[in-house]
This record gives C-alpha cells, sequence and structure tokens, in this order.
C-alpha cells in the first residue's frame, strides 16, 4: 500500500509540508461550518442564530466523536506502516471500515431518538426551540457522512497522504457555501435550509472519497490479502481512539454545558456565546493541524523506533503553532466588534459577543502547548493520560469556573470567557509534570504490535 515515510528527510520541512494540508482542510473546514451561521446571520433574526449555534455546538461534539475514534485507526495505520508491515495495514483498513460503519449508524440512531432530551439539556431559548429541533433532526440525517468522510481521511493520513483529504473537504466547502446562498440566501429557508445545504456536502465528500480510494486501487488490492475483520486490530484502534474521542468529546460537552448555562441567561447571550465558540474555533484551526500532523507523524516515528526525532517534532510544532496563536489573540484583543459583526447585525449580540471573546481569547495561545502535548502522547502510544487530564480540567476547573462566572459576572459574559484559559492552564501544568515523570525512556519506541495505552 503506497504512501509517505514522514521519518525520512528534514524533520522541520517534513512537518510543515505534511501539516499544511491539514491546515487548509480545517480552514476549508471551518468555512463549511461557519457559512451556515453566516448565512443565517444575514439573512434570517437571532431565533436563527440561535438554532444554528446550538445546533452546531451538538453536532460539532458528535463530529469531534468520530474525528478522536479514527485517530486511532490513523495511529495504528501509521505505526504498521512506519513498521513497514504491509499484511497489518490492510487488515487494519478493512478492520476500521467494519466498526466505523457500524458506529456512524448507532449514532445517528441515537441523536435522532435523543432530539427533545438533547434540546431541553441545552436549555434553548422557547422562542428557537422549535427551529433548533429541526435544524438538529436534519443535520443527523449526515452523521454517517461525517463518520465514513473521518474515517476515510484517518486512513489515508496515516499512511501520510494528508493532500486528498484536503482535496475532498474543499469540494465540500464550494457545494456548502454554494448550497447555502441558494437555500438561505435565495431561497431565505433560513437554519433549515442550511442543514440541508451541509448535509449535501458531506453525502458528496464521502462518496468521493470511496471513489478514490477505489480508483487508487487500495480496494481491488487488498480485498482478498488479509482478513477483512480483525478483532485484534478492532481493540487497538478503538483502545487507542477511544481515550482521544473522549478527550474530544470532553471539550465538546463542556462547550455543550457552557453553552447550556449561559443559553439561560436569554437570547442574546446564547446568540453571542454561539457565534463567539464558532471565532474561537476558527482561530484554534492552526494548532489543530500541527497537532494532528504531529500525531501521524509520531505513531510512524514510534513504529520505526525514532522518538528522539518526534520529539524534536513535538517542539517545533509548539513553536509554529504559537505563531499563529498569538497573532489570533492579538486580533481578538483589537478587533473583538469586527469579528463578532460577520456573523450578526444585531448590536446587542456585538456588544456580549465582544467582551467575552477578548476575554476567551487567551486561550488560543494556551492551547498551543496542551494539543501539541497531546498529539504527541497520543500518537506515542500514550493515549489514557489526555483523557485524564482534560476530564479533570474540564470538571475540576473550567464548568465550574463559568458557573460562578456567570452567576458572579453581573450579567456579562466578559468574566465568562477566562474560564476556558484557566483551565487549558491547568492540562499544561498536569501534561508538564506527566512527561516529566514518564520521562526519556517511557516515551521511547515500542512494538506497532501493541501499543501502550499507559
Amino acid at each position: 500500500m503506497e504512501g509517505r515515510r514522514l521519518t525520512e528527510g528534514s524533520a522541520f520541512g517534513t512537518l510543515v509540508r505534511f501539516s499544511l494540508p491539514f491546515l487548509l482542510a480545517n480552514i476549508l473546514q471551518a468555512c463549511y461550518g461557519a457559512s451556515d451561521l453566516f448565512m443565517v446571520g444575514r439573512f434570517s433574526d437571532s431565533v436563527g442564530v440561535c438554532a444554528v449555534a446550538t445546533g452546531g455546538q451538538v453536532m460539532q461534539t458528535i463530529t469531534g466523536l468520530s474525528i478522536g475514534l479514527t485517530a486511532g485507526g490513523t495511529v495504528l495505520i501509521g505505526q504498521y506502516y512506519g513498521a513497514r508491515r504491509g499484511r497489518e495495514v490492510a487488515s487494519a483498513v478493512k478492520t476500521i471500515f467494519w466498526v466505523f460503519g457500524l458506529l456512524s449508524l448507532a449514532l445517528c440512531a441515537a441523536t435522532l431518538l435523543l432530539l427533545d432530551p438533547i434540546c431541553n439539556l441545552m436549555q434553548v431559548p422557547a422562542e428557537a426551540l422549535a427551529t433548533t429541533r429541526q435544524y438538529l433532526f436534519l443535520c443527523a440525517l449526515g452523521i454517517p457522512f461525517i463518520v465514513g468522510y473521518n474515517a476515510v481521511s484517518g486512513i489515508l493520513r496515516g499512511l501520510g497522504d494528508s493532500r486528498t483529504p484536503l482535496l475532498l473537504i474543499a469540494l465540500a466547502c464550494v457545494i456548502n457555501v454554494s448550497t447555502d446562498v441558494l437555500f438561505v440566501g435565495v431561497m431565505r429557508q433560513g437554519a433549515a435550509g442550511a442543514a440541508v445545504s451541509t448535509v449535501l456536502a458531506q453525502v458528496v465528500s464521502l462518496v468521493l472519497a470511496l471513489f478514490y480510494l477505489a480508483g487508487r486501487g487500495l480496494v481491488r488490492k487488498y480485498r482478498g490479502g488479509a482478513p477483512c475483520f480483525k478483532l485484534v486490530a478492532a481493540k487497538q484502534v478503538l483502545a487507542t481512539g477511544a481515550p482521544i474521542a473522549l478527550q474530544e468529546g470532553l471539550v465538546n460537552l463542556s462547550f455543550l454545558i457552557i453553552t447550556a448555562i449561559l443559553n439561560g441567561l436569554g437570547l442574546v447571550a446564547a446568540a453571542a456565546v454561539g457565534v463567539v465558540e464558532k471565532l474561537i474555533a476558527f482561530s484554534m484551526l492552526p494548532t489543530t493541524a500541527f497537532a494532528a500532523a504531529l500525531s501521524a507523524m509520531t505513531a510512524q516515528h514510534r513504529g520505526a523506533g525514532m522518538m528522539g526525532r518526534a520529539k524534536r517534532c513535538l517542539k517545533m510544532a509548539i513553536a509554529l503553532s504559537l505563531v499563529f496563536g498569538a497573532g489570533c489573540f492579538l486580533a481578538a484583543q483589537l478587533q473583538a466588534p469586527a469579528l463578532v459583526g460577520l456573523f450578526t447585525g444585531d448590536p446587542r449580540v456585538v456588544a456580549a459577543g465582544s467582551g467575552y471573546l477578548r476575554a476567551y481569547s487567551a486561550d488560543c495561545m494556551a492551547v498551543c502547548f496542551v494539543f501539541c502535548m497531546n498529539a504527541f502522547l497520543s500518537g506515542g502510544g500514550h493515549p489514557v493520560f489526555p483523557l485524564v487530564h482534560s476530564l479533570l480540567s474540564t470538571f475540576l476547573v473550567r464548568i465550574p469556573l463559568s458557573f460562578f462566572f456567570s452567576r458572579s459576572g453581573g450579567g456579562t459574559l466578559t468574566p465568562v470567557g477566562f474560564a476556558a484559559p484557566l483551565a487549558t492552564l491547568f492540562s499544561l501544568l498536569l501534561c508538564l509534570w506527566y512527561m516529566k515523570k514518564v520521562g526519556s525512556s517511557g516515551l521511547e519506541g515500542g512494538s506497532a504490535a501493541a501499543p501502550s495505552h499507559g
């Protein structure tokens, strides 16, 4: 199975070249998600903005879970590929298709069955309840396509191919933005039109991904070359991916809980929080891209027994992430009203969101360290600790502080924004402690056949 060796050549050059398609893909995916909110904000009212913002948070949680789980496939394939074990790579690819096919159907069914409880838990304002429910219902129909696309992308990235996922998401973005213009801007279908547009884009991205795999010969070449499903491979994918998925899930769960807390402050606060969360997610895309690339690179380095070089890549990824993180922080401090105003024309939402964004934006720099350390640990065979510190920082710091600041902040969102960077700082301290505790011996290479999960 042809791919790219990430253990060869200049470490810095390889990291940058491999990360760039991740970054561009993440930017396109964010534009694809933000276009719903942008178009609804321009051609609908605050009810539509609240529905898309709240429903988008729920869908982002589901997407984060699928990305985390498929990262387990990326790590396993990367380790096998780095160790030049082609048969195990083929078996892992087939196993991933079975595991994530079943998972996508389960997630879709669960979301459709729990629409009303989800809306109640999110404390959706009464005037936006019906619109939010409709948006979520339509988006939930696209869950199998979200999971399927991420599974294929995870396989390709494990093989060192980060370009093809970029091309696929680029086309999906074009489709989503153009159909948003049609359904929301021209036909004035509001949040429902935005949801239909998103699902259409997801269908196209998965179909094209499958055609690509077939056209490249990967399906035909390995159809009879290895067992279709291997229980050992499935366990390894889930053992590596589940902690990453739970970590992603916890981050998004904290967003959901905080959104629910702040939704209780009224429609203006709910809309402001949704807009700022979208801006923050966009600002963290470079860090997310470097971290995702680092995870795949670390997995290949681990399989090849080259963890010393992987540690150098970690330092480079943090430094590159900080360049973007600091820029986003400064932009938020200087241009907060203009940034919030991109997604809404309501001056009350702009005023509420600007203070929240300025406080929250410190997290853009703090996550540069934590995201990259998490990626290094997960790719290096230590996926459980990122889950542990995310659990602790989410439930011991971020959610309690958000609740406290929302009740004692004098009716403004600004104090609540500080909860996120404080929680990330707590995670960073735990990461530094863990890496010092494990030391060089615990982070050196291991067998791809039996990765460590400590």
